[in-house]
């Protein structure tokens, strides 16, 4: 069972913000570059699949969209 508590419901250590911040920031990150790599693989898969360009044209695209977009997104 539950123990009744009597008194301020966070007791535990200081929260560390600064780390918490930077956690944050790098979660962010993660998820820009992220979405731009998966974008980009769709987009030379697409380019590849359905048009005449073959592995290496559709590598190469997938290569330039992804260091644009991080260009980009800076």
């Amino acid at each position: 069972m539950a123990e009744q508590m009597s008194g301020p419901v966070e007791t535990g250590a200081e929260m560390d913000y600064s780390e918490h911040e930077k956690t944050y920031g790098m979660f962010l990150a993660g998820a820009k570059y992220g979405t731009i790599i998966v974008v980009a693989l769709l987009i030379a898969m697409a380019a590849y699949f359905f048009t005449g360009a073959g592995a290496i044209v559709s590598f190469l695209l997938f290569l330039v969209l992804s260091i644009g977009g991080s260009i980009l997104a800076r």
